[in-house]
């Protein structure tokens, strides 16, 4: 066991402040990834800032009908809110198909939002690895990468964003509040995490002492319906091989407002905007759908021993944009 310092702020400009005083510092809420990477070698903050103590766990409508939902929320507690269930399911859905329910009842949203790769050599300290330890290589290219990138990846890492919760937030057009020595600002889910590029090392757009104080999510379309899919080697506390979170709204048989995003392909949850273009005001056909997904997924390159994820991901897309238009035309 490393020693490190431990401390539980109860004002956020407290937390932030503790942060800056301390480099290597990090923030812990749920410690559901956290906890886990320091047992393992992997993380080794010589500070933990414990934040469960901040105003930050509200979930709330906002003044234009949307939804905020604090960082310390509890992925439980939101997936089973009435406002969730009903006005955004595919973020229900995809909270429910996230982990067991005892680490829903520990995890949190900013936590979630942050929980880092699961790639067998970035887990395993005794391996190189470009995100843990840059430079050092990615073995995984010519290793073990079932269940790893075929979207964005980089010569220097293949790693996939594990996150349910994000994929479905990044479909929704949801934005990430955070608050820093600088001040207060937003970001689009769909921009918060990053390829890897030559910096695999860093997940996020995220600044040196920021901490997420919550998700805000626009009023849904009218007449939409969304729904999240995932496919996954087992039928419970597995990790997506592939998913898909859509929103979408039909009227006289044709697409109006159409939003897709991918998970399990690639470093962060894939906004499928190639896609997109193709469903918008198209006929809501089964041709449409496979149209729209083979446009999304012509960039995928698969590696070796992960090819089948490419129509994997593909068929996941059209049964779900089938099911959702089949329960979503307004005609008549």
């Amino acid at each position: 066991m490393k020693p490190f310092a431990y401390v539980r702020p109860e004002r956020t400009e407290e937390a932030i402040d503790r942060f800056a005083a301390q480099p290597g510092a990090r923030f812990l809420a749920g410690g559901t990834n956290l906890v886990d990477l320091m047992k393992l070698g992997v993380a080794g903050p010589p500070l933990l800032i414990d934040i469960n103590g901040l105003p930050l766990d509200a979930v709330e409508e906002t003044a234009a009908g949307g939804l905020h939902i604090g960082a310390t929320a509890r992925n439980s507690d939101v997936a089973a809110h009435p406002l969730v269930r009903v006005r955004y399911p595919a973020l229900s859905q995809a909270l429910l198909a996230g982990a067991s329910p005892q680490l829903r009842n520990a995890a949190t949203t900013g936590g979630n939002l942050l929980q880092r790769t699961r790639c067998p050599y970035f887990q395993d300290a005794s391996k190189p690895c470009n995100k843990r330890a840059p430079g050092s290589g990615c073995p995984a290219r010519e290793g073990v990468h079932r269940d790893l990138a075929v979207l964005g990846h980089s010569a220097h890492c293949v790693a996939t964003h594990p996150s349910d919760m994000a994929v479905a937030l990044a479909a929704l057009d949801a934005e990430v509040r955070l608050r820093g020595p600088a001040g207060e600002r937003t970001v689009p889910v769909a921009e918060f995490h990053r390829l890897p590029g030559d910096r695999p090392d860093r997940d996020t757009v995220i600044e040196d002492g920021e901490l997420i104080t919550g998700v805000t999510l626009p009023a849904p379309p009218s007449g939409a319906r969304g729904a999240y899919r995932k496919a996954r080697d087992r039928a419970s506390y597995a990790f997506a091989l592939a998913s898909v979170a859509a929103v979408l709204t039909v009227e006289g048989g044709r697409i109006g407002h159409a939003a897709l995003a991918f998970g399990g392909l690639a470093h962060k949850p894939w906004r499928a905007r190639a896609a997109e273009e193709v469903l918008r005001g198209a006929p809501a056909t089964a041709e449409t759908y496979r149209r729209a997904a083979d446009a999304e997924l012509a960039a995928a390159e698969p590696l070796r021993d992960n090819g089948f994820k490419v129509p994997l991901a593909r068929n996941l897309a059209v049964s779900v944009l089938h099911d959702l238009a089949s329960r979503t035309d307004t005609t008549g």
